[in-house]
């Protein structure tokens, strides 16, 4: 018998069974974010990131335009297992030659090279509006400027992603999950903090207002606890946009795990959320003492938040999507290095016998309960997730990041 077998055997004996959990897990769609391929540029304009965003490091190689962006991007496909979904910015607008649109200008033929890229995979695109790195954002703010000619810019920015996201669920035939995220704030104790949001709520309301279908356009609210240069106040706080999630139709949540204070875990926060809500979004990410926005890995946190949602039998109510950028190493392996753990952990979750370990709590076997859980810690999941990665034509662990450094040597290395 081999690694696999045996690992099939030792887990019916639980009532796993792996066939099913390996032909689930392949079809799970996990958004790819198109951001770490550049470090979050963009190809709508030249300046500094803005709204707490930062990118730390000079690696060679990266993307300087849309073919190397591409380029990089069917690489981290090839190196890949399972279901992808692209999500992209609205900064990635890409224009014909001597042609621009400013954000409150653009339409979905700036996009089209996007869906050109999606159907030669079979894949379908998420979106986020780009409220930072612009001229418009005035005094740190957009949607909640005091100035209503900034606000309205950015309002009918928002109003031009929900008509592209529209234009993406239509060509791909796929769901596309629409975020709203700002970094709007300030960076020392305000005199007004109820007054941003209530330009907040307006301003989204009034961007809501654009006609989508929320069967195939899935409009989110992210919040954020600070970012720097706002550290004292953030209008779009968690209450805020889980208040505003919860109290209008056609909206749903959105949490990163990097936007929260150090001491609390998105992973406890998933069931809670999905008591109320029938659909949440998540960003994944790692923070190291802020969201920092580092690769994610197959630690602690990453593996309770698949749990969590594979517990709750959330998979379908769920949109997951990656969100981190590292220009300090190859971003090719950052890429494809995080989206291979987030699926480990969902293979680590679904492996699990959650009915049994549910039984044992509802019948106050605690003791029981975390031998049974320590247990579980050293069956042969690593052996599963080989055979996963054979079938989806997948090199494996030790093997991958060979296809890596082949592709700096001739590809990367050559952006000068």
């Amino acid at each position: 018998m081999n690694a696999y077998e045996i690992a099939k055997e030792q887990y019916a004996g639980l009532g796993v069974d792996t066939e099913k959990v390996l032909d689930k897990l392949k079809s799970i769609p996990v958004s790819l974010h198109c951001w770490q391929g550049d470090d979050v540029t963009g190809f709508d304009q030249k300046g500094p990131l803005t709204g707490g965003i930062q990118t730390t490091g000079n690696y060679l190689g990266r993307a300087r335009n849309p073919e190397e962006l591409f380029e990089d991007i069917r690489k981290v496909f090839e190196i890949t297992p399972g279901t992808k979904k692209l999500n992209v910015h609205a900064s990635y607008a890409i224009f014909d030659e001597g042609e621009f649109a400013d954000r409150d200008k653009i339409e979905p033929r700036h996009f089209k090279r996007w869906v050109e890229l999606a159907k030669e995979y079979g894949v379908g695109i998420d979106f986020n509006p780009t409220f930072f790195s612009h001229p418009m954002v005035k005094d740190g703010l957009t949607l909640t400027s005091p100035d209503e000619n900034v606000r309205r810019f950015w309002i009918e920015h928002g109003k031009a992603c929900i008509r592209i996201a529209n234009y993406f669920a239509r060509e791909t035939g796929q769901t596309c999950v629409i975020n709203f995220w700002i970094g709007d704030g300030y960076k020392d104790i305000p005199a007004d903090r109820m007054g941003p949001r209530l330009r907040y709520k307006d301003s989204l309301e009034q961007i809501f207002t654009e006609s989508y279908d929320f069967d195939k356009v899935k409009p989110c609210v992210e919040s954020k606890v600070f970012g720097i240069g706002v550290e004292s106040f953030t209008a779009g706080s968690s209450e805020f946009a889980l208040s505003f999630a919860a109290t209008h139709d056609r909206c749903i949540p959105l949490m990163d795990n990097g936007h929260y204070h150090p001491t609390e875990v998105v992973s406890d926060k998933i069931p809670a959320l999905l008591c109320f809500f029938d659909e949440i979004a998540l960003h994944i990410t790692r923070p190291v003492r802020w969201d920092s926005d580092h690769v994610v890995l197959f630690d602690d946190e990453t593996k309770e938040m698949a749990k969590e949602i594979v517990r709750s039998d959330a998979l379908d109510r769920v949109y997951m999507a990656l969100d981190y950028f590292d220009a300090s190493i190859n971003r090719i392996g950052a890429w494809a290095t995080g989206f291979r753990n987030w699926q480990k952990a969902l293979l680590n979750a679904m492996l699990m016998p959650h009915d049994k370990l549910k039984e044992l709590q509802n019948a106050g076997r605690f003791s029981e309960l975390m031998a049974c859980q320590e247990g579980l810690k050293l069956l042969p999941v690593g052996a599963v997730w080989d055979e996963y990665l054979r079938r989806c034509g997948v090199k494996g662990e030790l093997e991958w990041f060979e296809d890596v450094l082949a592709y700096e040597k001739e590809t990367l290395s050559n952006r000068k």
